[in-house]
């Protein structure tokens, strides 16, 4: 292909050479006689350029082209018809009726065409055909899986790899031949003088005409792709695996394996890693197998040993030992692939064995001048993570030194790390704050401001010794901050922890300068910051002047402004808006709140009646903080890619309660009760783990209904239960009647579970009854016919006695919701209250009883009090909300212990109604 010249690139001649229309124009050289081979390769290498760079051709202009590719099959040009196969191949995927050349393709796939046609062949069939037509070449691909060529071998390899998802049925039967390419012991690629049916011959009489002589492969590449096909069909079945990893490990050594390929071993590494993570029972032999791959020639093959053994759960001080060794060998190796992989996984393994990692200090000291500056990062970082506190000066002047030369990324990951070190040594608070404001006043983007910030909000947080220095940082930053979001930030933290220090008034002025020269939302958060002065000023003189500075904030030209000052304003007047708008310290769960209002929006009838906020709990400011907190950078540096296929993590309650919501609102007898008021947070086992049949169970509330949902799951895989139930009997003045129940017609281990639900009406909705149920699972058992799939005609009733279900007040009627003790405490004095003496003769400790206590309630501990700090006297301090307009509820538990006697408790309880009061009492007295 003759590329354009520098001088008709600048002049726009390339781009009207890779132009789409004067490609399409040009596309009649397909067309003429005699085919010039050089101008037709021309073309399709530009065809080729242009879909690489993201251009897009119609299905009209795809299908031209494709077609007019097609002619070209005749020519005997061995590069022509190369770059033919690579042209269809690409536009097979936009152009129309492109089965009509597989006859032409297939040709090539013969066994006696030449060599060099049929791994691109190959390729090309396998993205024209579709799932219909797998079947019937199944014998061209199996033969070309066994073949003795490495290229044809890998393009079959490789092709029913990508066929699998839409043929998988036809693909797993070429599992033996897959078995066999992963096992070749060689190719005979290293004998091109044998004859016959040998490497250019596979099942051919004579000789190839085309005198094409391959390069003989010492790669053994074929097995890295046979490897991949083989997981691929066996994935889902365990067992399978495992024998595999064992068959192709090689024994405990690892000499024995018949896998050459380095890039394969790896592969094998990988599944190895899996299955151990998900079967612990097998953790033993696959640790021998990856301990005897730390010993491989291969550094690839080493390092993806080590790198396993150090991803493994729970692995101890001891197992760390061999793979430490070969990574510390890395450190000190000449190439520098192999000092980055090895020091990013010790930056990991620091985070959960910085013991372990330590051994390899002195090494990695030595990295840190490193011309490689990726590898100083992740040495720095691994250093602060495993050094101890007489190091950490040191280490930061060497910090100092470099981090002008990286970028901003690793500029994080650094500041993280000092993060991390602050908290672990306050006593060096000093020179990491010098730092940290050092390179605040640096150039960086926002990631990098935003993460030094978060590391000084840390040490204002957990050491108090910097909080007044560390704060004054933060106001000359944001006097030149040019991101908004850092400034609100900043003048939200100031606002709550400026009008605590010893001189408030400092910071004033940092914050009215936001007023006068920053843009409408830092002006708005300013205003807000400077109303917290004023609302928490001692000194009446001081109150004054911010009121002075709002008064002014009340001409701004932005409505926000304005109106937060005419607010605060008022607030600041009237101590009782105070405590709701400035010193609340409780906020609604964001969570519920959104669980609620979708309710409210998707209940047609709801909207007749205002939203009632008093019904959703609250948390407190520490606990929305935390649930907001991004992850550290620290805690996933180098994050191992095997983890990117791991659980994820749990869902939240409110999320947990969301989807019950939906699930009930998909029933039309259900969606008749109304708003559902509490659900289960964890469903409850009704059944040993290890038994043929599963049961859990969840509750949901609703204003007259209670209606409990069985989980069913049958783990026989040969046997199908019909009409599922649950039989459910109350006791006796339970207030409960049954409702209906809804069965599962048909349960087998592939549709598991199956849901039963089982509903009972309140006699009295206003009571909260509290009951236990015994409940039997019945069905009728019938036996799968081993031929057909299908169930037996004829079956038999059997039942299966599950565990008593509770109906409690802590869980199903009373929810944990944060509230201000002492203030909440005072304000329902006026309301419901009731005062009981226990004896917890039982308890061994104030701290038992105290869980006991919170457990057996399900209430928000406030201030700290679920951990007592004195063994014989304790005040324990709950807040919660009663469903069902039961309102809120506050409990004072004070404590008395003695040995010989036990807890002796006095319960007292506030809340907003008398049937509320009356749940909680009767909770504890049982």
């Amino acid at each position: 292909m003759a590329y354009a010249s520098k001088k008709e690139d600048e002049s726009g001649l390339s781009s009207y050479y890779n132009n789409k229309t004067t490609i399409i124009q040009e596309a009649r050289v397909f067309n003429d006689s005699p085919i010039s081979p050089r101008k037709c390769r021309a073309l399709l290498t530009r065809i080729v350029y242009l879909l690489y760079v993201g251009e897009t051709f119609s299905a009209q202009e795809a299908t031209t082209l494709f077609f007019g590719t097609t002619k070209l099959f005749q020519h005997k040009d061995s590069a022509l018809r190369q770059m033919v196969y690579l042209a269809i191949k690409e536009l097979a995927t936009t152009a129309e009726d492109v089965i009509m050349v597989t006859s032409s393709i297939m040709k090539d796939m013969q066994p006696n065409s030449e060599v060099i046609y049929r791994p691109n062949a190959i390729r090309a069939l396998c993205r024209i055909i579709d799932p219909s037509m797998a079947q019937g070449v199944e014998r061209f691909f199996k033969a070309a899986i066994v073949d003795r060529t490495p290229s044809i071998s890998s393009a079959a390899l490789v092709s029913s790899y990508h066929l699998f998802p839409l043929a998988k049925d036809v693909v797993k039967r070429w599992v033996n031949e897959a078995q066999e390419a992963v096992s070749a012991k060689s190719s005979s690629s290293f004998f091109p003088g044998s004859s016959g049916g040998g490497y250019l011959n596979f099942g051919s009489s004579g000789n190839s005409s085309s005198g094409y002589q391959p390069i003989p492969s010492t790669s053994y590449i074929t097995q890295y792709h046979a490897l991949g096909l083989l997981y691929l069909i066996r994935q889902q079945d365990r067992m399978a695996v495992t024998k595999m990893i064992q068959q192709l490990g090689g024994g405990k050594s690892g000499a024995g394996t018949t896998l050459k390929n380095s890039m394969a071993l790896c592969m094998l590494i990988r599944y190895a890693a899996k299955v151990m993570e998900e079967d612990p029972n097998v953790q033993r032999q696959i640790l021998d197998l990856l301990e005897g791959w730390l010993r491989h020639k291969s550094d690839m093959v080493n390092f993806e040993a080590a790198r396993a053994i150090c991803e493994m759960k729970n692995v101890n001080a001891s197992q760390l030992t061999k793979p430490i060794a070969v990574l510390q060998l890395f450190l000190s190796s000449p190439k520098p692939v192999l000092k980055f992989s090895a020091t990013r996984t010790l930056a990991t393994l620091a985070l959960t064995h910085p013991a372990a990692v330590a051994s390899c200090n002195v090494d990695l000291e030595n990295l840190i001048a490193d011309q490689n500056r990726s590898v100083a990062t992740y040495a720095i970082t691994t250093l602060l993570k495993t050094g101890n506190e007489a190091s950490v000066d040191r280490l930061m002047k060497q910090i100092t030194g470099f981090m002008s030369e990286i970028s901003d990324e690793f500029k994080v990951i650094i500041v993280d790390a000092i993060r991390s070190l602050c908290i672990k040594f306050p006593t060096k608070h000093v020179s990491m704050l010098a730092f940290l404001s050092g390179v605040l006043r640096d150039e960086g983007g926002y990631d990098f401001k935003r993460a030094v910030v978060e590391a000084m909000f840390d040490m204002i947080k957990f050491i108090s010794d910097c909080k007044e220095q560390a704060l004054s940082h933060l106001c000359e930053f944001i006097e030149d901050c040019e991101f908004t979001k850092l400034s609100v930030r900043i003048l939200h933290l100031l606002g709550l922890e400026g009008p605590k220090a010893p001189q408030p008034t400092k910071y004033i002025r940092f914050i009215y300068n936001r007023v006068v020269l920053e843009n409408a939302t830092v002006r708005a958060a300013a205003v807000t910051s400077l109303a917290k002065f004023g609302v928490n000023a001692v000194d009446d003189g001081l109150r004054k002047s911010i009121g002075v500075l709002l008064n002014r904030c009340l001409d701004d030209v932005d409505d926000e402004v304005r109106d937060r000052a005419a607010m605060y304003l008022k607030v600041m007047k009237e101590s009782s808006l105070a405590d709701t708008y400035v010193k609340e310290e409780s906020v609604f769960s964001l969570a519920a709140l959104e669980s609620k209002l979708v309710a409210y929006v998707n209940d047609a009838d709801a909207s007749a009646q205002p939203f009632d906020a008093s019904s959703i709990p609250k948390i407190s400011r520490a606990q929305l903080a935390a649930e907001s907190t991004r992850p550290s950078t620290l805690d996933i540096i180098a994050a191992p890619a095997t983890r990117a296929s791991a659980s994820p993590p749990p869902p939240t309650a409110a999320e947990t309660q969301s989807a019950y919501v939906q699930q009930l609102a998909d029933i039309p007898h259900f969606a008749e009760y109304g708003t559902v008021l509490n659900s289960s947070t964890k469903p409850a086992q009704l059944t040993e783990s290890e038994t043929e049949y599963q049961v859990t169970c969840v509750k949901h509330i609703f204003r007259e209904h209670i209606v409990f949902q069985f989980n069913v799951s049958n783990t026989l895989p040969d046997t199908v239960l019909e009409q599922v139930v649950v039989v459910m009997q109350p006791q006796a003045d339970s207030g409960l009647t049954e409702d209906v129940v809804f069965q599962i017609d048909s349960l087998s281990c592939a549709n598991s579970p199956g849901i039963v639900y089982v509903s009972f009406k309140r006699d009295n909705p206003r009571e909260y009854t509290t009951t236990s149920f015994q409940c039997i699972l019945k069905f009728i058992s019938k036996e799968l016919d081993p031929s057909t799939g299908r169930p037996e005609e004829e079956g038999y009733e059997d039942e299966y006695q599950l565990e008593e279900v509770e109906l409690s007040a802590g869980g199903d009627y009373i929810i944990p919701s944060y509230a201000s003790f002492s203030s909440e405490w005072d304000r329902l004095r006026s309301g419901a209250t009731a005062t009981e003496t226990f004896s917890l003769g039982a308890m061994e400790s104030i701290k038992a009883a105290c869980d006991s206590i919170i457990e057996l309630l399900n209430m928000e501990p406030l201030g700290g009090t679920e951990m007592p700090s004195s063994p014989s006297v304790h005040t324990l301090q709950l807040s919660g909300l009663v469903t069902g307009g039961g309102g809120k509820v506050l409990v004072r538990c004070r404590m008395t212990f003695s040995r010989g006697q036990g807890v002796t408790l006095e319960l007292g309880v506030r809340a907003e109604q008398e049937n509320a009061c009356a749940l909680v009492v009767s909770v504890v007295g049982g």
